[in-house]
């Protein structure tokens, strides 16, 4: 073998161990997944913060408008067939871990249109300010913000959309938000409008327990890990590592504070197909001072799954993504179990093949599978 073959077979073999992660035998398209991933990783690697980005451009099928709903950035998608009757209404909240991400990526662009033309409706996608420069409770006050704009009788006549028809949805930190502004505005005395339905895309819930069966088992699956949430996690409250350091060792709650883990406790909340062996731990307790510094981790808007049942009682017709394959399946899980609970209808889509994320990469055929699934649930229910 020449010198230049051993190269050639050294960088090929470097990027095979590079590309190659093990998945399970269900998972569809395994080899684009690892592309995706390695892409990802590469971006990460580089330390590159401009992603897929485009200019609102409005094609054959929908009008697309950039402007401010009370100072935050907002895409509006209109169909553009003409329409006798006032038009359905989706509030869209994108994800990225409350630090990346905006409503302008190509995914999230393309979303938005399939939605508003496959469902002949007015689709507002929300920016909000970022972690970590901008920390909690920033990010829920823009998107609580905007959406009680769009809420407004004036706006919504503005763009034809029907009052008794608007529904919220969002994606991973993008549907931690929608469920946490939709227990928000159950208390809004000033909103008169209220959602008739929402849809989360596997949820982000809660950052007390981060040792449930689902991060245990998929702590290093692709395109996010463990160590990756407990980072967007820490960073949406603050720069100080302490905290990330304290979550990944499960001594960030203090005692005082131990009441709340009713609220998630997964041996109680957990069907039992997905505790399969797993033993409940007593949490372990931490001090007070990073929960006085931080108090936003305790705080039901950063965390909806600790919202009481009196409050979830109120909440409107809902639809649940959860991913077999996601370290955010159980805090899903246990929001449906708890709102079933508390008599809200529920719509769970469980995906045995799924991942986090496969609702946003557009290439694989899973996403559009699920996107069905979802602009179909949208059809029959908003």
């Amino acid at each position: 073998m020449g010198r230049k073959s051993l190269y050639l077979l050294i960088v090929g073999i470097l990027i095979a161990y590079y590309i190659y992660t093990p998945l399970p035998d269900n998972v569809e398209e395994p080899w684009r997944m690892m592309w995706i991933n390695a892409h990802l990783k590469t971006i990460q690697n580089l330390v590159v913060g401009s992603f897929d980005e485009v200019p609102p451009t409005s094609d054959e099928n929908v009008t697309v408008t950039e402007t401010k709903f009370n100072n935050i950035l907002v895409r509006v998608y209109v169909p553009k067939r003409k329409s006798e009757a006032l038009r359905r209404g989706l509030f869209y909240i994108h994800g990225g871990g409350w630090c990346v991400g905006s409503a302008a990526l190509s995914g999230y662009d393309l979303l938005s249109r399939w939605t508003a033309d496959r469902l002949d409706a007015v689709v507002v996608s929300t920016n909000y300010r970022l972690a970590p420069k901008y920390h909690f409770p920033i990010q829920f006050e823009d998107v609580y913000n905007a959406l009680r704009w769009f809420l407004r009788k004036k706006v919504l006549a503005k763009y034809g959309v029907n009052p008794e028809r608007i529904g919220i949805s969002g994606d991973s930190a993008g549907g931690n938000l929608a469920a946490a502004v939709t227990q928000q505005l159950l208390d809004d005395p000033d909103v008169k409008i209220k959602l008739k339905i929402q849809s989360l895309i596997y949820p982000a819930l809660q950052p007390l327990d981060v040792d449930l069966p689902s991060y245990q088992e998929n702590s290093n699956f692709l395109f996010l890990s463990k160590s990756l949430m407990v980072r967007f996690w820490s960073e949406y409250f603050t720069t100080d590592r302490s905290l990330e350091k304290a979550m990944l060792s499960r001594q960030h709650v203090p005692v005082e504070s131990s009441h709340l883990f009713k609220f998630i406790n997964w041996s109680s909340l957990l069907p039992e197909r997905f505790i399969k062996g797993h033993v409940y731990n007593n949490p372990n307790y931490g001090s007070s001072e990073l929960a006085k510094k931080y108090p936003g981790f305790l705080d039901v808007r950063a965390a909806p799954l600790l919202a009481d049942d009196n409050k979830l009682r109120g909440l409107p017709l809902t639809y649940v993504i959860t991913c077999q394959y996601d370290l955010l399946r159980d805090d899903g899980l246990m929001y449906v179990t708890r709102l079933r609970n508390t008599g809200v209808q529920v719509t769970h889509n469980h995906v045995e093949d799924g991942f986090h994320g496969a609702f946003s990469f557009l290439g694989l055929k899973i996403s559009h599978r699920l996107i069905n699934q979802y602009i179909e649930w949208l059809k029959e229910n908003l």
